[in-house]
């Protein structure tokens, strides 16, 4: 399970984003308990409040709790999992808020405790907590049989094609996986024969080659995002520049960003923007089918807890029932009687609040493969929709080369030459 904890302020700010129903389709409150308040807010209202008795800035501890996608977790685990977290830590006892959201066929849980103690005044410390978390997560996964993630088994056991931070932000402002960036860059390294072959297979999946300032070669997408070569591949400058030659053909990135701005991103903007209209067309029966799966759940849910509300009620005034009054409970009293038909009560308690416990888990596990089913739906259709963008930056590419003049007989063989005009840098023919 997947702890991520925090120490922060902002009581009204986290107590409104537990409650949020815009981003989560079911939202449920567990527990709000060691408060006078029950309600979320008024709850962070009162831990505020007793914070300000104090010095403390960040007076709340916040917490979520994330299993495996496609695992059955009951709410016990979730229990027992913060119960080890609040000894580990050192917030056993302390006043605290859980709440379970719901959203794309995935259940999660955050917990946020009160790091103030009462009766001293003072904020409870939570020295290496992430370490702590780290570890309890780990322990979760053993204890529950899921299949641990390669950065718990070990912290080298993670993707070998590694990336600098610079180059996961540079990919992330670009809208672009990183992993997928250099895997299409490494594919087009592996079947390019030639600096022309390379420029176009780049060009394909829209990416443009270009003389860098410091590094000889680098590519650049049509937002004008520059990435090196050498890392993209994993590879050094000099094997780049013994198979691509002499970069000074190439455009400068400025030359190259100034020939994108004019010739490529506008065309391929508006396409792109006709595909994005078409996307959510042909999502909107999928998140009116998603608005309506969300109706349905949370009347069943409504209507099981009634039912179950109104079971316990009934069984409860069958068990009161047996307790007998007067002098015939007197009796029962002496005789011990009394005693055993209490305990009687008390196991016949427990098993139907186990029995509760499991139909309303059943229910949800239920409605949880339903919206997993819709979900995957979802992806199948955005799939589909990156799919036809890809198309795009393909065929622009192609419409570009063949209004410049830049195929012929070679290129229509397979194999692209370079002829270096003036003011144009590489030319492709």
């Amino acid at each position: 399970m997947i702890l991520k904890g925090s120490q922060r302020s902002g009581g009204k700010q986290l107590g409104l984003h537990l409650l949020k129903t815009e981003e989560n389709e079911h939202v449920e409150i567990h527990e709000v308990s060691g408060f006078v308040s029950d309600t979320v807010m008024g709850a962070m209202n009162e831990a505020y409040a007793l914070a300000r008795g104090t010095k403390c800035q960040q007076y709340l501890f916040s917490l979520s709790l994330s299993p495996p996608a496609l695992e059955s977790v009951r709410v016990e685990t979730f229990e027992k999992a913060l119960s080890d977290i609040e000894e580990r830590l050192g917030l056993a006892g302390q006043p605290r808020i859980v709440v379970f959201h719901e959203k794309e066929g995935r259940r999660h849980c955050h917990a946020v405790w009160s790091r103030i103690d009462a009766d001293t005044m003072t904020a409870k410390e939570l020295p290496f907590f992430k370490n702590k978390l780290n570890e309890i997560g780990k322990q979760l996964y053993l204890e529950n049989g899921w299949a641990m993630p390669k950065g718990f088994e070990s912290p080298k056991l993670r993707d070998p094609r590694s990336f600098t931070l610079d180059e996961w932000q540079q990919a992330k402002r670009a809208g672009i996986d990183p992993r997928e960036l250099k895997s299409a860059v490494q594919d087009c390294w592996k079947h390019a024969d030639s600096v022309g072959a390379f420029a176009a297979a780049l060009e394909e999946r829209g990416l443009f080659l270009a003389r860098g300032d410091r590094r000889a070669f680098v590519a650049i997408n049509i937002d004008g995002d520059v990435f090196a070569i050498s890392r993209l591949i994993g590879g050094k400058a000099k094997d780049v520049a013994a198979r691509l030659g002499d970069p000074a053909r190439l455009l400068s990135v400025d030359d190259a960003r100034a020939r994108i701005a004019s010739d490529i991103a506008p065309r391929l903007s508006r396409y792109i923007a006709e595909a994005k209209r078409i996307a959510r067309t042909n999502m909107e029966p999928l998140i009116a089918k998603r608005e309506a799966l969300k109706v349905q759940h949370h009347a069943e849910r409504q209507a099981k807890d009634k039912f179950l509300s109104a079971r316990w009620d009934n069984e409860q005034r069958a068990r009161a029932a047996r307790i007998r009054k007067g002098f015939a409970g007197a009796w029962d009293f002496l005789t011990g009687q009394y005693f055993k038909t209490r305990k009687q009560n008390e196991m016949e308690a427990k098993f139907a609040r186990e029995r509760d416990s499991h139909e309303r888990h059943a229910l949800i596990q239920r409605q949880l493969k339903d919206r997993q089913a819709l979900q995957d739906l979802f992806r199948e259709n955005r799939r589909k929709e990156a799919e036809r963008i890809l198309s795009l930056y393909r065929d622009a590419a192609a419409y570009r080369r063949m209004q410049t003049g830049e195929r012929d007989k070679d290129q229509d063989r397979g194999s692209v030459t370079l002829r270096p005009k003036r003011d144009r840098g590489l030319e492709l023919g």
